[in-house]
């Protein structure tokens, strides 16, 4: 089984990433191959609409036609089992580069048939996100909600999606360095040893059960 996260974030080495990370490393345990590719690595843009994946007989039908440093990673989520995408919360949505990634993962597979995609198995798929706000404040502004309709993607052409929230993320590594007075430090450091290890491990079952089936 192959196993390939997706990280949205800039940093390679912090919250997303680390839980990325341990979704591979749950995978891992129960013998499967893993990869984690870092987005901000690579020069690539956005869909620019030149519709060549839709034309009729065409060469790139049902296939970005793109040529840049994303091409390569679509070809390998050709035969992924499995997909995790992992993005911080950039006000109120994913990065631009995670969105720039949907695009051209998602657009080519949408056949405008009575066959609304192209995708022919199913995989299984996860989605992680990191955010500076308690879940409390994402539930009372409906972040959640505005976050669901990533799921539906994903549940539309891979057939199956989870999705963690890690909320009141530790977002700095030195608070007293940045002008940061609206946060509690302390408050913030208690809460990034006792809460994120939880969903670490809450991450690293998800891997389990890409390897098991059952998401």
């Amino acid at each position: 089984m192959r196993v390939i996260a997706i990280n949205g974030g800039p940093r390679k080495n912090h919250n997303t990433a680390t839980l990325l990370n341990k979704v591979l490393e749950g995978a891992a345990s129960q013998g499967a191959e893993t990869e984690i590719i870092h987005l901000y690595d690579l020069n690539f843009k956005g869909c620019t609409s030149c519709f060549a994946c839709k034309l009729k007989e065409g060469k790139s039908y049902g296939k970005c036609a793109m040529v840049d440093d994303l091409s390569p990673v679509l070809k390998k989520l050709d035969t992924a089992d499995a997909v995790v995408l992992g993005s911080p919360i950039y006000l109120g949505n994913v990065t631009g580069e995670t969105r720039s990634f949907m695009e051209r993962l998602f657009f080519p597979l949408i056949e405008y048939t009575n066959y609304p995609t192209l995708i022919p198995r199913n995989i299984s798929a996860a989605l992680i996100y990191t955010m500076n706000i308690s879940e409390e404040k994402m539930k009372n502004i409906c972040l959640d909600k505005y976050l669901e309709s990533n799921e539906m993607l994903f549940k539309k052409f891979f057939g199956k999606c989870k999705t963690l929230y890690c909320t009141d993320t530790y977002q700095f590594n030195d608070y007293s360095k940045v002008v940061s007075d609206m946060f509690d430090y302390e408050k913030k450091l208690k809460r990034h040893k006792e809460v994120f290890p939880k969903d670490c491990a809450k991450a690293f079952d998800i891997g389990i059960e890409f390897v098991k089936h059952k998401i």
